[in-house]
């Protein structure tokens, strides 16, 4: 049964399709938005592939094809570019649809300190279990990196963000237990809270949000040196 690739495919198709929306088109963007989520996604798969050696997650056999990538299943690989993808391709598509709706800065900097507070109060409860401990590292490091270089994506993405949980719940629902008999991928207690939102640990929200707003940061950056480039070229 290869629900992994389903899962994978069925979350990337529909998002890639209205990529090339005439009004919208997303996809002109792609330079940007693919190198992202590859730079981005080498750092999530390196930090997969370790924890798996480790014991801290693992894969059901039984819902993947069997093709190992570094002791990664195929489609844990394939994961780190459909799901950025059509989680990147909502946020746009928000922004593209509703570009006057975002948090003021003050709202904005308000929900940062409370998540460095939650950040800080996580690491000192839980240290040092594995995924709980880097993830909230990583999400406190993101979150300076907000305040310090006055970052405005968090304005949109908090909101945009909200919206991508919904189809998250469903997918990482399913990958994590809900709906079928086994689990596709396990997670050892030990090494995180133990808290789940259904079925799903709450750290992988934590974990969403740093592999999407990286990205996001990235996408950003990309976008304004490709333009430049072009400029340069077209001069």
């Amino acid at each position: 049964m290869y629900l992994y690739l389903i899962l994978n495919i069925a979350s990337f198709i529909v998002p890639f399709i209205y990529s090339f929306e005439k009004k919208m088109r997303f996809i002109k963007w792609w330079k940007s938005v693919f190198l992202s989520i590859v730079i981005v996604g080498v750092f999530f798969i390196i930090w997969d592939i370790i924890f798996t050696k480790q014991g801290v997650w693992g894969f059901n056999p039984r819902y993947h094809l069997g093709i190992s990538i570094f002791g990664l299943p195929f489609e844990e690989v394939l994961f780190f570019i459909c799901v950025p993808y059509a989680s990147i391709f909502m946020h746009y598509a928000f922004l593209y649809f509703f570009p006057t709706i975002k948090l003021s800065n003050q709202k904005t900097k308000a929900i940062i300190f409370l998540l460095i507070s939650i950040s800080i109060f996580a690491l000192i409860f839980a240290w040092p279990k594995k995924y709980t401990s880097v993830n909230f590292i990583l999400f406190l490091v993101l979150l300076i990196y907000s305040l310090l270089f006055k970052n405005r994506i968090l304005n949109q993405f908090f909101i945009t963000f909200l919206l991508i949980l919904i189809p998250f719940f469903i997918v990482n629902g399913i990958l994590t237990g809900s709906f079928i008999e086994h689990e596709v991928v396990w997670y050892n207690n030990n090494e995180n809270l133990g808290i789940r939102v259904f079925t799903i640990p709450i750290e992988d929200i934590v974990y969403a949000f740093n592999m999407l707003y990286s990205s996001l940061i990235l996408i950003e950056f990309f976008k304004i040196k490709f333009i430049s480039k072009r400029q340069i070229i077209l001069k």
